[in-house]
């Protein structure tokens, strides 16, 4: 994968995080996650489908929320480059979308969003691949 790809698969990765964080993805559940992320994450010029990425997390499932949200940052960090602002605000939107998804907000949920939150917010891209929309 690309340092683009993998940034967006580390993005799927903490959303899982968050849709895991207060037991098991049902299967139900798992649609929804799909959804929200491909809908968020879908932008015409990618040479890769959001959406298999989505489920080779998804199928994954074997890490418990702290290994996966670890991983994701560590992969965000080693990616940074490509961080625009706009996928920040991206990220953060599916968070919160997932989490209201699967009612209720759980403090586990409320606790791991707030934690990207900061970690993110330290962690800044190359304007060059910043996009302007």
């Amino acid at each position: 994968m690309t340092p683009f790809e993998n940034l967006h698969y580390a993005i799927g990765e903490i959303a899982y995080a968050v849709a895991k964080i207060d037991g098991k993805v049902q299967n139900e559940e798992r649609q929804k996650f799909h959804n929200i992320v491909a809908a968020e994450l879908r932008i015409k010029d990618y040479d890769f489908e959001v959406s298999d990425i989505i489920f080779q997390i998804i199928d994954k499932d074997k890490m418990d929320a702290e290994t996966t949200y670890n991983w994701a940052i560590n992969e965000i960090k080693l990616n940074s480059q490509y961080l625009s602002p706009e996928l920040k605000a991206t990220s953060l939107r599916i968070l919160e979308k997932i989490a209201k998804a699967f009612p209720p907000i759980t403090p586990e949920e409320k606790c791991i969003i707030a934690r990207f939150k900061m970690d993110i917010e330290k962690i800044n891209g190359d304007p060059v691949f910043y996009t302007h929309h």
